[in-house]
């Protein structure tokens, strides 16, 4: 029966914890696989040397309180969502989306957690203008200038990095507003082809269409905040 095999396809792909040492296993153990995910967990789970599942709680947990575990990390929901099928409800920031700057955010040292946009706010996060304006300055003809920066970067001289940034603030900011516009197009037709399908047959499509008005709502604050920049 293929509903079975994809049941339990769904089953051990979401219920799975991963341990490295000694080897790498996929492991699930009973009752540890319902604990449910919290950007700040108070338990954690391992395993021993034999496979016997430990749960032990990270601080005090108050009697009645439900025990969380993390599955993912809290600043960008997307990953969680996409592997768990559910959006968490107490992200504050999602990442920036700027994948096609992957080289640029790998040679500068960032960590996708560095690459936010504020889900209440729409505030952009700086490193986020820094590998937009690394990718200018690599595409243009001036080398030295792009070693400058990309030192600066390396060694948080943020005195010469706000320099760059005042000198091509607004060709970083036009670079911004363009990719920003990019997502807001591919989500408003990435969510119109998720309503197209029927919710009886893809009962994941209300969570598709939640986390894409999660994007969009962020990513149309920012683009409001990258207009009154000029």
């Amino acid at each position: 029966d293929d509903r079975i095999v994809s049941w339990a396809y769904n089953v051990a792909l979401t219920r799975f914890h991963e341990v490295w040492y000694p080897t790498r296993q996929k492991l699930i153990a009973p009752m540890a696989d319902m604990l449910n995910h919290s950007s700040e967990p108070n338990v954690e789970i391992t395993f021993d040397t034999e496979g016997n599942c430990i749960v032990q709680t990270l601080r005090e947990v108050q009697p009645g309180s439900p025990l969380t575990i993390s599955l993912g990390d809290p600043t960008n929901p997307t990953p969680i969502f996409a592997k768990y099928g559910f959006l968490p409800n107490d992200c504050n920031t999602i990442f920036c989306k700027a994948l096609h700057l992957e080289s640029q955010r790998v040679d500068l040292g960032y960590d996708y957690r560095d690459l936010l946009f504020d889900t209440q706010t729409g505030d952009i996060a700086p490193k986020v203008w820094d590998i937009f304006l690394y990718e200018l300055l690599q595409n243009s003809d001036d080398a030295s200038a792009t070693e400058q920066f990309y030192v600066a970067c390396k060694s948080n001289d943020e005195g010469t990095k706000q320099q760059y940034h005042e000198h091509y603030f607004q060709y970083t900011l036009d670079a911004l507003k363009q990719h920003v516009y990019s997502i807001l197009q591919d989500v408003d037709r990435l969510t119109a082809k998720a309503q197209s399908y029927d919710v009886w047959a893809h009962p994941r499509v209300p969570i598709i269409v939640a986390h894409n008005n999660l994007v969009r709502d962020t990513f149309t604050m920012t683009a409001s905040m990258l207009e009154q920049m000029g």
